[in-house]
């Protein structure tokens, strides 16, 4: 089978796409035939990883993907071949993501996909939809798994509503019933946050970003699911409602570290709260598949520019191509054609 992996950390000249022996799926396994690979920023960090290094073995990248089940293994019960799933987590902690023709799996980490849905909205949903489930449910009294009306009377700020974790967000909170506001840096990504449903768009570039908020959000805003903490950690204090969380799942380039605003963070009883889907707890990561997979067939995240969120497509062999584009910081998702 074809695939694309690297045998060395370092720039997208190291992906090299060759041949590899099939894999079979073992006891509570099952191998898809992906169709469609997707590329996280995530996915090139870990490639260029913190330096040149040679691997112990050969790693292929990105983490999600979507395809059909073509083998299971003994005591998988819940799906069957044939089955169309999404996947996540693919390539963590292990030396097989989705940049290539079968990939195994244990069961839970593939998740049945309507038919109805295409393999595009499966390979789009993983990190970044998971991401931004965790971020609007780690306020204090959030529901542990969101669900149509989950947030109803709850306004949450989507900073960079134009990125794929940004657009997930948005529409996951309106699937719940929460007003929307997002941050955007131009009139373009202005029209994509408002495509994928925010009810409120403010350009974040504009010097009264802040009262621009609060004239949307009066009494505050009870969740901000944040993209940039470090830049945006004073004007987050300032907008947020009192208890309500700052949820940082990114940091910005060359960024270590964040200055809290201790004294307005006191006396509004803030909570910040960082993220990283890769090491929630199994109970928030199934509550967040259940929930992302019923918003799926809700038909709540659909994908592509007339969604919010433009695709671009690589094919398979230029998987570095497709790496690169994600971290130059290309608008949208980049989507590698597998099949």
């Amino acid at each position: 089978m074809k695939a694309v992996s690297y045998a060395a950390t370092g720039d997208s000249d190291v992906l090299v796409l060759g041949e590899r022996e099939e894999p079979h799926a073992g006891p509570g396994e099952v191998r898809v035939r992906i169709h469609v690979s997707a590329v996280n920023p995530t996915d090139w960090k870990s490639r260029r990883g913190s330096g040149p290094a040679e691997l112990p073995r050969p790693q292929v990248p990105n983490q999600d993907g979507a395809g059909v089940v073509d083998e299971v293994g003994d005591g998988v019960t819940g799906l069957r071949v044939g089955d169309r799933v999404w996947v996540w987590d693919a390539a963590f902690q292990r030396p097989d993501g989705t940049a290539q023709e079968l990939v195994v799996l244990p069961e839970r980490q593939a998740v049945a996909l309507p038919d109805a849905v295409s393999f595009d909205v499966g390979a789009s949903l993983g990190i970044p939809a998971l991401t931004a489930h965790r971020a609007l449910t780690s306020y204090e009294h959030a529901p542990a798994e969101l669900g149509e009306g989950s947030l109803d009377g709850r306004t949450v700020l989507v900073a960079g509503g134009a990125g794929a974790v940004g657009h997930a967000a948005i529409q996951l909170a309106v699937w719940a019933g929460a007003t929307v506001i997002a941050t955007v840096s131009s009139h373009e990504k202005a029209e994509l946050a408002r495509a994928a449903g925010a009810h409120h768009v403010v350009n974040y570039t504009d010097p009264d970003t802040a009262e621009a908020i609060g004239a949307l959000a009066p009494r505050g805003v009870d969740v901000i699911v944040e993209v940039n903490v470090g830049a945006n950690a004073e004007l987050d204090a300032k907008v947020a409602a009192r208890g309500a969380t700052i949820a940082s799942y990114a940091d910005a380039p060359g960024v270590t570290e964040v200055v809290v605003p201790i004294r307005p963070s006191m006396q509004k009883n803030l909570r910040w709260q960082f993220v990283l889907t890769y090491t929630v707890t199994p109970e928030q990561k199934d509550a967040a598949v259940r929930a992302v997979s019923a918003a799926v067939a809700a038909g709540a995240l659909p994908v592509g520019e007339e969604h919010g969120l433009p695709l671009t497509r690589f094919p398979l062999a230029e998987t570095a191509a497709a790496h690169d584009a994600v971290e130059g910081g290309i608008v949208g998702k980049v989507l590698i054609d597998v099949a």
